[in-house]
């Protein structure tokens, strides 16, 4: 029987035309690569848009890292135009949202604090030239035009707490200005209001409290429900999840949990059982929702998601609203699949004031109040003052969600490779079954240069990106992917091997070994029982070489199904055909086998992710043992 993989449909699919080959061929290792959330050297900072590197904005940005100094009577900073140099005796750092006294107090101790609350835009913009630095919750939105009205002089934005989505990092990035967030401060808050929020929920307090206040004594309506026994799912185990798993386990829960990077051994030390998100949400009496908000988590709870669950489930939310379809969850709610849900968060915030969702009679809601305690607040202050005036020092924080890049020579040397190093890093996670997760990764770099000489950090760092970032709120970049590795207790370890091969390009191939986990693609595991695939760069093109013992030649643009087979005749036509009669363009195809007419893997490129019906056809194909999609 075929087994398979399928990730969600497309909801859209666009049709694209066939690839020129030629065209392809004529591409070099002189391509830029633009990407959000860039990287930086401590040496020299370059600004990509586009294929297009700035000389004048490179030439700013790396006057803005560096030129920051020390004299005897306190820091001095220069302006940001290196053309016209003045010297200020402090910098001046601007806080536009209100901010724990500690944090101000820290602040003031290196530059002029200037408190200036409820800005318009227009008020930015105006005073944002005058500043070196921003510091903002979520209520600024810190725009394009206000790094364009900063004019280069403003060197770091400063976000007091961990969401970014109201800072353009992109148009940061571009005009050399790092951005910072406080990403830990908040963690007991929020484990704590989610306890309270469950709590709350099984107890009906929030409505019994609004009945009595409206002179009602109505005891038999409601009657509760007990949570010692109860198994609770934490859906995202990180830093907030397991302190509420911890919480719960005091509370006589039973806790399981569903985090694909989770290590086992650091969920055990909890007495937490990780699984798969299909079992938790369907054994789960509670689940708590701790996950980030990324592409894949977008409305991962869906009206496909809610019928898989128990009967009576109860909800909590103290992580992103957009994780929730809140229109399938009043559906839900009203034809008791759910029996009740605890938000803290919503998609549009504020909510509207007629939404269905805050006015359910099975819902408690509060106003986005994870981290509003006055201990959380004062944490924040002084994490966030702390990653501020070391930007504005010239350190790089381990808490930079944008990032200074490596010098633009080795960038465009390096770009092709920098694609494929993430690629590699988004198939290697892809093909990881079950919950145990990702915990060792060994990276072999093949290169005819001397091994001393090949800076491999960008690689790392990037192939670090791919395995994490898809499901995690995580921003890599050079700066923080070592950290960000070990928080999640994922070991990367490298290996350069000389190839008998032209020194011309830095690296012949790079491949990538995933130990001691299982694979969706069973085709993909070596001898030695890890997932292992390798990529080389062809024409500036990143391509899919080998995947387990089988060779293949794919192009790594677009999406990749992956198929194991009986080597006959006849296969390349048959799923060609079932492709093309569901409008899914083809853009590569390419079969490895070990030995004739045994078994074959069949790698196919496709412009379109192909919906489950397209999916499962192929996986009818009688000779067809096994197949995965890859999204890439």
């Amino acid at each position: 029987m075929a087994t398979s993989s399928i990730s969600r449909a497309a909801k859209n699919p666009i049709n694209f035309s066939a690839r020129n080959v030629e065209s392809q061929k004529k591409q070099t290792h002189s391509r830029y690569l633009s990407f959000s959330h860039s990287t930086i050297s401590l040496q020299k900072l370059s600004l990509v848009k586009g294929y297009h590197i700035s000389r004048k904005l490179h030439k700013t940005a790396v006057f803005n890292v560096l030129e920051t100094v020390e004299s005897r009577s306190g820091s001095v900073s220069r302006t940001r135009d290196p053309d016209n140099v003045v010297n200020t005796e402090r910098p001046t750092i601007l806080v536009s949202e209100k901010l724990g006294e500690a944090g101000l107090d820290l602040l003031r101790t290196f530059g002029n604090v200037e408190c200036s609350y409820n800005l318009s835009p227009e008020e930015l913009c105006a005073k944002i030239s005058l500043c070196d630095a921003l510091i903002v919750r979520s209520g600024t939105k810190v725009t394009r035009q206000v790094f364009e009205a900063a004019k280069g002089r403003l060197k770091v934005v400063g976000r007091a707490g961990v969401g970014i989505d109201n800072v353009d990092l992109q148009a940061a990035t571009e005009f050399g200005c790092l951005v910072v967030n406080a990403p830990t401060a908040n963690t007991i808050a929020a484990a704590e209001h989610g306890i309270a929020l469950l709590a709350s929920m099984a107890r009906n307090v929030a409505q019994a409290d609004a009945s009595m206040k409206a002179g009602k004594w109505q005891r038999n309506k409601y009657v509760g429900v007990s949570l010692v026994g109860k198994t609770l799912a934490i859906m995202g185990f990180g830093k907030v999840g397991s302190e509420v798993a911890r919480r719960a386990k005091g509370l006589g829960m039973h806790v399981i949990a569903h985090d694909p990077y989770a290590p086992a051994d650091r969920a055990r030390a909890v007495g937490v059982e990780l699984v798969s998100f299909d079992q938790a949400i369907s054994t789960a009496d509670f689940i708590s929702l701790h996950m980030p908000l990324t592409p894949t988590t977008n409305k991962i709870f869906n009206d496909e998601t809610f019928s898989k669950m128990k009967k009576g489930v109860r909800i909590v939310n103290v992580a992103r609203g957009g994780v929730i379809d809140e229109d399938a969850l009043v559906r839900a709610l009203d034809n008791g699949t759910v029996a009740q849900a605890a938000l803290d968060v919503f998609t549009k915030e504020p909510p509207p004031n007629d939404s269905k969702l805050v006015q359910h009679e099975n819902v408690t809601v509060t106003p986005h109040l994870g981290a509003s305690t006055k201990e959380a607040q004062e944490g924040v202050a002084v994490e966030i003052a702390e990653a501020v005036v070391g930007a504005l020092k010239g350190e790089l924080s381990a808490t930079a969600v944008n990032a200074p890049m490596v010098p633009p020579e080795v960038l465009s040397e390096l770009a092709p490779y920098v694609t494929l190093s993430e690629k590699l890093g988004r198939l290697a996670v892809q093909l990881v079954a079950g919950g145990s997760g990702i915990q060792s990764v060994k990276v072999v770099y093949k290169s005819a240069r001397d091994p001393d000489n090949l800076d491999t950090r960008l690689l790392r760092a990037m192939i670090t990106k791919g395995i994490i970032e898809p499901i995690s709120d995580s921003h890599i970049n050079l700066v923080n992917a070592d950290f960000t590795a070990k928080q999640k207790g994922l070991r990367i370890s490298e290996e350069r091997v000389v190839a008998d091969s032209s020194s011309d390009y830095p690296i012949d191939s790079i491949q990538v070994h995933v130990s001691n986990v299982e694979s969706k693609f069973a085709s993909a595991l070596t001898d030695n029982g890890n997932i292992s695939i390798e990529g080389r760069v062809k024409y500036g093109i990143p391509h899919l070489t080998c995947v387990g013992s089988f060779g293949v030649d794919v192009s790594l643009d677009g999406n990749l199904i992956l198929c194991r087979q009986v080597d006959q005749p006849g296969m390349i036509g048959r799923v060609g055909n079932i492709l093309g009669e569901r409008n899914v363009n083809v853009s590569f195809m390419s079969v490895g086998r070990t030995v004739k007419r045994t078994k074959a893997i069949m790698a196919i490129g496709v412009d379109e992710e192909p919906d489950k019906d397209t999916l499962k056809k192929i996986g009818e194909v009688s000779a067809i043992e096994e197949f995965v999609f890859l999204d890439l």
